[in-house]
């Protein structure tokens, strides 16, 4: 699988040049354009990425987040006393950054492991959901929407269930 898996991308670009030599195409004057493109959509999206990164970084080094997950984990302590408070910080800090919520993870793996349910929560939550503030700024961003309508709507609904599921998964996983 390892031979395979290091083939694929020469197999690939192999691919796509004698695809472009037997159609005659001037392949690198495509590379050369898309590459151009490429680094005029980084240009664009830069400092989007900056404000997003330092205001995460502001909201964590606040607080605001596991303050949050706090008060969100002693509602959801109400209806289950066995639920780590740290999966609610983790869910907030989700919605907003991947890698502090990877930071996260790795505390919860490191205080519950990552085969108990808090684990394989946290594994099944990082993999269903996305980081729906960072995804809509970015990207939105870069292709100039303007109009959003019920995108924020369903990207939280869609984490939710996401989160919800990951959950009901990891309960029936670690019994």
């Amino acid at each position: 699988m390892t031979r395979i898996s290091n083939m694929l991308i020469p197999a690939l670009i192999f691919y796509i040049v004698a695809m472009g030599m037997s159609q005659r195409k001037d392949i690198y004057a495509s590379f050369t354009r898309g590459a151009r493109d490429g680094m005029k959509t980084v240009a664009g999206i830069v400092p989007t990425l900056i404000g997003l990164m330092i205001a995460v970084g502001v909201l964590r080094a606040s607080g605001f987040l596991e303050a949050a997950g706090g008060l969100i984990g002693r509602a959801v302590t109400l209806l289950s006393d066995d639920f780590p408070n740290e999966l609610i910080s983790l869910f907030v800090v989700k919605l907003f950054s991947a890698s502090a919520a990877t930071g996260l993870a790795l505390d919860i793996f490191k205080e519950y492991g990552t085969d108990s349910f808090a684990g394989l929560a946290t594994s099944l939550a990082l993999a269903s959901t996305e980081t729906v503030f960072y995804t809509m700024s970015v990207y939105f961003m870069a292709a100039k929407v303007t109009k959003t309508r019920w995108t924020l709507a369903g990207a939280l609904l869609s984490t939710f269930a996401g989160l919800a599921a990951s959950v009901v998964l990891a309960g029936i996983l670690a019994r």
